[in-house]
């Protein structure tokens, strides 16, 4: 029989807390995400607090805490313009992703101290990734402050989707070749695995 270990959140700290929901909630899909400031300086940050929340209009939604009480660069250039670039990460990128999340000054832009390759946006003025296989330009429709206020939930709604014409196939994306990059707890990272197929059920099993 399996044995239970009971964690009441009322009773544990906010770290406690975050070690086990990131622990738990797995894998999660990583939002490399590059904004700009004020000044027009490039900003590449990963958040894998995210995934999306609508179709029609599509929409992202990334959960971003503050840092030592004071908004993250990523949040502040999004309050400030309402607008980022969501790239997909892969395996390839896995290096270059992970370093753009250390704590870098605001003055320092990230693509610029990593070396990587911009591409101008089409319908924003925030740049793309171009190593990125999938980029999508979003503008910032709503923001909402959760919980205690320590973290908002940004909501964008994708305004145009660049996707590599090698994983495009008649209005579907072949996320199983684009190899991208999910984030574990800790400091673990993972890829696809192994993948499972089944039909898709358009209605219950038995039903008429």
């Amino acid at each position: 029989m399996t044995r239970f270990i009971t964690l009441e959140t009322a009773a544990l700290e906010p770290e406690e807390r975050y070690k086990l929901v990131i622990g738990a909630v797995v894998p999660r899909p990583v939002a490399w995400i590059t904004s700009v400031n004020e000044q027009g300086l490039v900003n590449a940050a990963p958040f894998s607090s995210y995934n999306y929340v609508c179709h029609a209009p599509p929409m992202l939604a990334i959960n971003i805490g503050l840092r030592e009480g004071e908004l993250k660069d990523t949040a502040r250039n999004i309050m400030a313009n309402g607008e980022f670039v969501v790239n997909v990460a892969t395996e390839s990128m896995l290096e270059p992703m992970h370093a753009s999340g250390a704590d870098y000054p605001p003055e320092v832009s990230e693509p610029a101290e990593l070396g990587l390759q911009l591409l101008p946006g089409q319908f924003v003025r925030v740049p793309r990734l171009a190593a990125s296989p999938v980029q999508m330009e979003c503008r910032l429709e709503r923001a909402i402050a959760l919980g205690s206020g320590f973290s908002t939930l940004y909501i964008g709604e994708v305004v145009a989707f660049h996707v590599d014409e090698a994983l495009y196939d008649q209005g579907r994306i072949d996320s199983v070749r684009m190899r991208p990059v999910a984030r574990l707890g800790g400091p673990l990272y993972a890829g696809l695995g192994t993948i499972w197929n089944r039909p898709i059920l358009r209605t219950l099993p038995g039903s008429n």
